[in-house]
């Protein structure tokens, strides 16, 4: 299996306060990994170490390739579509960016795929919630990337929408494309991951398949790990 992402002994710290506390971790090709912790726990930061938004203060980060950049989608909980445009010509210009053209037929091939087809001329501002998540999805893989980051892809979205980003992802990951993800839904993690990574206090506090990890902790699913490991947070913080 190829690495694609080698993370050690990642560390940040903001106003004196340890956010990441010597993170490692490896991305392999094929993977679909859930980043999960409490809020403040270091996930957002350890990610956005990893995709170069914030310098770390020590350890480093390797990818499988010199221009990893140019390989790796990011989809944001909030993106910001251009007004005016519809679905199909906003893929057009994300595209852009990558200093790629965009053809009709490729942006139509990315909108069947997130199930958008009939909505490649409606105006993305338009769309519906789960449309334009979907649609945010689709934005990152204009430049087909082997690598896609998605925060938090279901957030406030109701159960059709789910299922339709659940069924995304899962195309993404018979594709052969490795997909990293954040969610605070455990059901969600258990669902999709292959690997689940919990991080709380900025170290790893624990990583493995869900049925892994639950026989590990002895715990009855996800849900109840995830609480148990919580609440030893705050039991440390108290003592």
């Amino acid at each position: 299996m190829q690495t694609l992402v080698e993370a050690r002994n990642l560390r940040k710290t903001y106003r004196g306060r340890v956010v990441v506390n010597g993170v490692d971790l490896l991305l392999e090709r094929g993977e679909t990994v859930a980043i999960i912790g409490p809020n403040g726990a270091g996930k957002s930061t350890t990610l956005d170490i990893i995709l170069g938004l914030k310098k770390p203060d020590g350890g480093t980060v390797r990818f499988w390739r010199p221009d990893p950049l140019g390989r790796i989608g990011v989809q944001l909980q909030q993106t910001p579509f251009f007004p005016g445009l519809g679905a199909l010509e906003n893929l057009k210009l994300f595209a852009s960016f990558y200093r790629m053209k965009l053809t009709d037929a490729r942006a139509r091939e990315l909108l069947e795929l997130c199930g958008l087809a009939d909505a490649a001329g409606t105006e993305a501002s338009r769309l519906s919630g789960g449309q334009q998540k979907r649609l945010a999805i689709a934005a990152s893989l204009v430049h087909d990337p082997k690598l896609v980051f998605l925060d938090e892809p279901t957030a406030a979205l109701d159960p059709k929408a789910r299922k339709e980003v659940h069924a995304l992802i899962g195309k993404l990951a018979n594709a052969g494309t490795t997909v990293v993800f954040t969610s605070h839904d455990m059901e969600e993690v258990h669902r999709l991951a292959t690997r689940v990574v919990m991080i709380r206090q900025g170290r790893i506090a624990a990583e493995g398949a869900p049925e892994e990890l639950c026989a590990r902790f002895g715990t009855a699913d996800l849900e109840e790990l995830y609480v148990k490991l919580a609440e030893e947070t705050e039991e440390g913080v108290r003592a």
